[in-house]
């Protein structure tokens, strides 16, 4: 008996027995008869990766680059890949632009709008390679660019895979004093997304030899809370307390309030209409960032650094002063150096004591006398 072979001529393995009543099923007997036609042809085991980058950009993405799962950078990253696509062999990376001058406004509105287009866009563009891919034979997956994410993980790891760590690995820029990638043309002002493929790619990006950072420390000078320090140094704490107090812990922290409020005249005492008006907006559409300032004043990146090189004066009076300016109230932790920073450094910037929406430590029960050990833990947890 001569062995059934692909559409290449190579043997193929046997159909496994099915169940005859499997077997009589219609749709059963149309894949069947299909490869019996030679109409189911395996992807080829490596993508190309010129075809694989006209894809990204055909979907949306403004660049595009792959990096191996084995890459010694993604280490900590392969644990959580192949928990989210077992048989990931590579990660796609992509990077979608936004409009700069949105991006700078001081109107909260204007720059949110941005942010969140864009993330529609990046979404947008990473699922429409992943179903390119499907539809190409291969397995493939884009995790969320931002929330919705794993919150019934929290307060432990709550996203899916680390988009900024795929990008620097696969070449499209470097993680700047700041915290975001940088972008070599793009600058600071790129989304970034992510798709898992079970597939090689021909070509692999290659890191930068160099950091699109230009280190004039702006992102310094205009963030409100003092998370970013000189020295390199960021206050992850300061910046999330702040920056996402209409995300997860800022909303928590506000419910908080409302559950510690004896009526609704004691409420608006702690919470100002503004305030009010300002989380129903972030529960009603998407959540706004409170600054993002970090980014907007960046001057990095060759499509952007043209206007610092010709007048830096100008280029801070028009991009950093106007958000130094600006009057908002400043969230921070009590007894935190983002108090005394946004205190001593924006005094005409209200500064306002929140909790974070971090888990406060248990209280003892009152039946309870806490010994001299348990009582230290909790004050110093």
């Amino acid at each position: 008996m001569t062995a059934a072979r692909d559409a290449e001529g190579q043997p193929t393995a046997p159909a496994p027995r099915l169940p005859a009543k499997l077997a009589a099923h219609p749709s059963v007997q149309a894949v069947l008869a299909r490869r019996r036609a030679g109409a189911a042809v395996s992807p080829p085991a490596v993508i190309d990766a010129e075809w694989l980058r006209e894809l990204c950009l055909a979907a949306g993405a403004d660049d595009a680059a792959a990096v191996s799962l084995d890459h010694p950078d993604l280490a900590g990253e392969r644990e959580h890949v192949e928990s989210a696509l077992p048989g990931t062999r590579t990660l796609i990376a992509m990077a979608i632009r936004m409009n700069r001058d949105n991006c700078r406004s001081p109107a909260r509105s204007v720059a949110n709008q941005e942010f969140h287009q864009s993330d529609e866009k990046a979404n947008h563009a990473a699922r429409g390679v992943t179903q390119a891919l499907q539809d190409a034979g291969y397995r493939a997956l884009n995790p969320s660019v931002g929330f919705p994410q794993e919150m019934d993980r929290f307060p432990g790891r709550i996203w899916v895979v680390a988009h900024k760590t795929v990008a620097v690995a696969a070449g499209l820029g470097v993680m700047g004093l700041h915290r975001n990638v940088i972008h070599p043309k793009f600058g600071s002002f790129v989304l970034l997304a992510t798709v898992l493929v079970d597939a090689e790619v021909s070509a692999y990006g290659q890191q930068l030899d160099y950091n699109p950072c230009i280190d004039c420390k702006l992102c310094v000078a205009a963030c409100p809370v003092g998370a970013i320090a000189k020295d390199g140094a960021f206050d992850a704490l300061a910046c999330t307390t702040h920056n996402y107090r209409e995300f997860m812990s800022g909303f928590t922290d506000w419910a908080q309030t409302v559950a510690d409020s004896e009526d609704a005249a004691d409420y608006r005492s702690r919470v100002t209409d503004s305030e009010s008006a300002s989380m129903w907006q972030s529960l009603s559409s998407p959540p706004g960032y409170k600054s993002g300032y970090c980014l907007a004043v960046c001057p990095a990146g060759e499509d952007v650094l043209g206007p610092y090189l010709d007048d830096r004066k100008s280029f801070m009076d028009t991009v950093l002063r106007p958000l130094q300016d600006k009057q908002e109230t400043l969230y921070v932790l009590p007894g935190s150096h983002a108090q005394e920073y946004a205190r001593r450094r924006f005094p005409h910037k209200p500064v306002k004591e929140v909790t974070g929406g971090w888990q406060p430590p248990a209280k003892p029960s009152a039946s309870t006398e806490p010994s001299a050990s348990t009582d230290r833990e909790t004050r110093t947890s």
